[in-house]
């Protein structure tokens, strides 16, 4: 099937190479040429991705009808690509917003694309960096038609039983929302716990431990996983690494609409909060398990020791 890709980060590259080596062709677009010309040019790909100059150039070099994945940071800078992509496309054409996205945005940029006679899915998907090598886990929201006729784009980027129509727009943001609350709180939870065993009077090798976590106890999850890979590189004191914890949306997302809902969600709650607190005494040890967690799944960028920010 043929896809346009419109910015090419780090999740954005990772799908066009899966779709690539999946057997897609791929027209890619991004701000910076020698990254689309980088991307084209890998041999990997086997051909099947081609770079475009311009966002014009990428939805001309599409045939109808047309299925753009934009790949952009939320925001201001999504509804400005989103709106320029919609000037070239033309009626029963598809975007798809594959961005950590407001589900209340993603619905109403559904509505207004319809009143131009396009179509919107939304599309949350967790997998981070490791999505090339093991698959995005996608949720997508949108028409049902519309998701069908798009599937063979959302099987080969997910890992096998690793995506889910979740109904009309905004539903797919909706759930991937939800999703990163509940991983707030198991990062803050695994944070509290190593910090525990680092402070203890034994001489614990926390790489170790979490690995061993890993095989047969209730706790095992992929986290874990990237716990014991960063312990292992960082050492047991992550010394390297500031506790300063950012926060991209979800998790206050998730929290405003459990109290629109009168739904108690203390344990989310009490974890965004911890995140807050971290950017004014980033000193935490639980912090920066969190931090190095963050960048290990992600490839978010983590704060030196020494370049981590003064007390408010």
């Amino acid at each position: 099937m043929q896809v346009g890709i419109v910015g090419l980060g780090r999740i954005g590259a990772g799908m066009a190479r899966r779709l690539a080596r999946g057997g897609h062709e791929v027209v890619a677009w991004n701000r910076t040429p020698a990254v689309t010309a980088d991307l084209a040019a890998e041999p990997e790909n086997g051909g099947h991705v081609s770079a475009a100059d311009s966002v014009q150039a990428l939805c001309a070099a599409l045939t109808a009808p047309r299925h753009v994945l934009l790949s952009l940071p939320a925001g201001e800078t999504t509804q400005q690509l989103m709106d320029e992509v919609a000037g070239y496309l033309e009626p029963d054409d598809v975007i798809v917003d594959t961005g950590n996205a407001n589900f209340a945005d993603s619905a109403r940029r559904a509505t207004e694309l319809a009143a131009r006679n396009l179509h919107f899915l939304d599309m949350g998907v967790s997998g981070g960096v490791w999505g090339l090598q093991v698959g995005f886990c996608a949720m997508v929201g949108g028409e049902r038609a519309v998701f069908d006729r798009f599937e063979p784009v959302v099987a080969t980027l997910a890992p096998p039983e690793g995506y889910l129509y979740c109904g009309p727009a905004g539903a797919g943001h909706y759930v991937k929302m939800v999703h990163n609350g509940i991983e707030y709180g198991l990062m803050e939870a695994y944070g509290e716990g190593f910090d525990i065993l680092h402070a203890a009077d034994y001489d614990l090798d926390l790489a170790a431990i979490a690995s061993l976590w890993n095989h047969g106890s209730v706790i095992r999850s992929w986290l874990l996983e990237l716990a014991a890979d960063a312990f292992a590189k960082e050492g047991n004191d992550l010394a390297g690494i500031s506790g300063w914890v950012a926060d991209s949306g979800e998790g206050r997302w998730t929290v405003a609409d459990a109290l629109a809902h009168d739904v108690p969600a203390p344990v989310i709650t009490l974890a965004l909060i911890q995140r807050l607190r971290s950017r004014r005494s980033p000193d935490s040890y639980s912090d920066r398990v969190l931090a190095a967690l963050r960048n290990e799944f992600g490839g978010h960028a983590v704060k030196a020791a020494e370049d981590a920010e003064p007390p408010a």
